[in-house]
């Protein structure tokens, strides 16, 4: 059919505008006695009536609704306004969010229970019923926009903006809304009196004009474009094409209010709940956008379920992987802030120095295992909302990975072995480990190779499977042991203590005392060499740092040796003869030439 073509469907709305305005010309020169016959309904009402009759009731209403709603905020206090984190900030918005509410409940049951309660006349009722309908979304909307932008108090504030800007865009935001409440009763009360519609329309086209003012002048001086917008979407309303006036409102006004959901939600919350929030809001808005242009084009979803055709399966199966795509976002945004936080407060303290660099290990791994897994999940499912069977390709990728598995048998080592010395912690990124001929400092745990940086520089990349048997020396702590030479005939104990003394001086010096476990000491004689007495002495620090605090301990030993008399053992050469001058001389010269050779 041509109404199902493209070419029809415009066809269709440009014969629809033509009628329309042929409709609004006709009944320009009618307004008058359209008007006259309003009035007449008005005296016959007021006739039938007391003067002012239903205004009474109506203010009468509405101050039986602020005595209830006063009475309910004197019930309901609120405790003060939270100082601390940004939870309990958020709770206080909350509460006084929900205290809003309950009071603008309070008025709606205060003002409208009681009228429902009685049977009155069909107009009053309606005219009646349509004001505080107006009035109370009215105060709906002036709810949401105190929460959002706190005029009057900046810790409140959802939206991050200045106390002029938040009291700017609250005014213009009542005024709209108050605006278009009160053009929606007019029109409504004057198809209770008896007004025909184009009448009406042209009324509420008189009427649109004050809102397209007040959004002009709240965009003029900040974006001449944007008040051209509200212009074309005035006329766009105007010639009553529904399907792009809420194409172009969606286009408009989507992208910034996806990023005004996302500053809301980072002024308000940190961390994981921002990111969550900012992600659940803009799958909300976006599908929220899909479903009104949906409605908007007149689309029907039964219809289309019904349908077989190709286009409509596309159309159905695109929102579907729509939505799929929109909560696999939501739960990647919440996996990996999870992720991204475990590693942020992963400390480098002594007592969770291992949990630490296990987290480090660990963590970017699982990132990327989800992120496979949710990719590879969203694919498959977005391809079967979209009427592809994925049995077939399943079964082919099942073949495929055979096929591949024979041909790549050293990768699948490298990876079986990868996550077998990953279950075993047998090492972490940071951590330096020895495996046949290289060593070096983890620095990447790659996909089927790990990266070593030698302590000299060089970088070895190496294979999971061809680690083999791993030294790790990064683990708890270390012993380190020390061996010096002193000569023939010292006071032993007087070196013991003087190495006691060193010990206890390192352990209490602020940069070496935290890195050392157990305090430097001698273990005593080792051997008698030919010419020194080998002393062992030994101490135990954490990993790594024994290098720094071995050679701090050898200069104090320098030092404290050589100011109590203490000498270290070298080779020399004794010559035993006649006491001759010139036979002792050559004996020296012999041994400088041996020394210097």
């Amino acid at each position: 059919m041509a109404e199902e073509t493209t070419a029809g469907y415009l066809d269709g709305r440009i014969d629809a505008l033509r009628e329309h305005i042929t409709s609004l010309a006709a009944a320009v020169p009618a307004l008058p006695a359209q008007f006259a016959r309003v009035g007449d309904q008005l005296a016959q009402d007021w006739q039938a009536r007391p003067p002012g009759y239903v205004a009474g009731l109506i203010l009468g209403f509405l101050l039986l609704g602020f005595a209830v709603e006063a009475a309910y905020r004197r019930w309901v206090a609120l405790p003060a306004i939270a100082d601390g984190s940004s939870g309990e900030r958020a709770c206080s918005i909350g509460l006084r969010f929900a205290r809003e509410l309950g009071a603008l409940a309070a008025f709606a049951v205060g003002s409208a229970a009681l009228f429902l309660a009685f049977d009155w006349p069909l107009r009053t009722r309606a005219a009646v019923v349509a004001f505080l309908a107006a009035f109370i979304a009215l105060r709906a909307v002036i709810v949401a926009s105190r929460a959002l932008l706190s005029p009057r108090e900046a810790r409140l504030r959802i939206l991050p903006a200045s106390d002029d800007e938040a009291r700017f865009w609250h005014l213009r935001i009542a005024l709209f809304a108050g605006w278009f409440a009160f053009g929606w009763v007019i029109f409504s009360w004057l198809a209770l009196l008896g007004m025909d519609l184009a009448s009406r329309q042209i009324v509420a086209y008189v009427l649109g004009l004050g809102l397209l003012a007040i959004a002009i002048e709240a965009f003029w001086r900040r974006s001449r474009l944007a008040a051209l917008y509200f212009v074309v979407l005035w006329l766009f309303w105007a010639a009553q094409a529904w399907g792009i006036l809420w194409l172009a409102v969606v286009a408009g006004a989507l992208p910034p209010a996806l990023r005004l959901a996302q500053a809301g939600a980072n002024n308000t919350f940190s961390g994981i709940p921002a990111a969550v929030l900012g992600r659940g809001l803009r799958a909300l808005l976006i599908i929220g956008a899909a479903f009104l242009l949906v409605h908007a084009f007149g689309l029907d979803i039964d219809a289309l379920a019904a349908g077989d055709t190709f286009w409509t399966r596309l159309l159905r199966g695109s929102v579907h992987a729509l939505a799929i795509v929109l909560v696999a976002d939501v739960v990647w945004m919440i996996c990996a802030a999870l992720i991204d936080q475990k590693l942020a407060s992963a400390q480098n303290s002594a007592e969770e120095g291992n949990r630490a660099a296990r987290l480090r290990t660990l963590l970017p791994i699982v990132r990327s295992t989800v992120a496979v897994a949710l990719i590879v999940i969203v694919v498959l499912s977005a391809l079967s909302a979209l009427g592809i069977e994925v049995a077939p390709l399943l079964a082919g990728a099942g073949v495929v990975g055979i096929a591949v598995g024979f041909g790549a048998q050293q990768l699948v080592r490298d990876l079986f072995a990868k996550f077998s010395y990953l279950a075993d912690d047998a090492f972490r990124v940071g951590e330096y480990i020895e495996s046949g001929n290289y060593k070096g400092t983890v620095e990447q745990l790659g996909g089927r190779s790990i990266r070593l940086r030698h302590h000299r520089g060089p970088v070895f990349t190496i294979p999971y499977g061809q680690l083999g048997a791993i030294k790790n020396s990064s683990r708890d702590w270390v012993i380190d042991k020390m061996m010096i030479g002193v000569v023939y005939g010292t006071d032993l104990d007087k070196v013991k203590k003087i190495i006691k003394d060193i010990g206890k001086k390192l352990a209490s010096d602020p940069e070496f005392g935290p890195k050392i476990i157990e305090p430097l000491k001698m273990q005593g004689v080792e051997q008698f060499g030919d010419f020194a007495i080998q002393i062992r002495m030994k101490m135990k620090t954490q990993p790594n740092e024994q290098f720094g605090i071995r050679r701090r301990a050898y200069a104090m030993i320098n030092a404290a040796f050589d100011a109590n008399g203490i000498k270290f053992a070298h080779p020399t050469v004794q010559v035993a003869g006649p006491a001759d001058a010139a036979t002792a001389a050559a004996a020296r010269q012999a041994l400088e030439l041996k020394k210097v050779s």
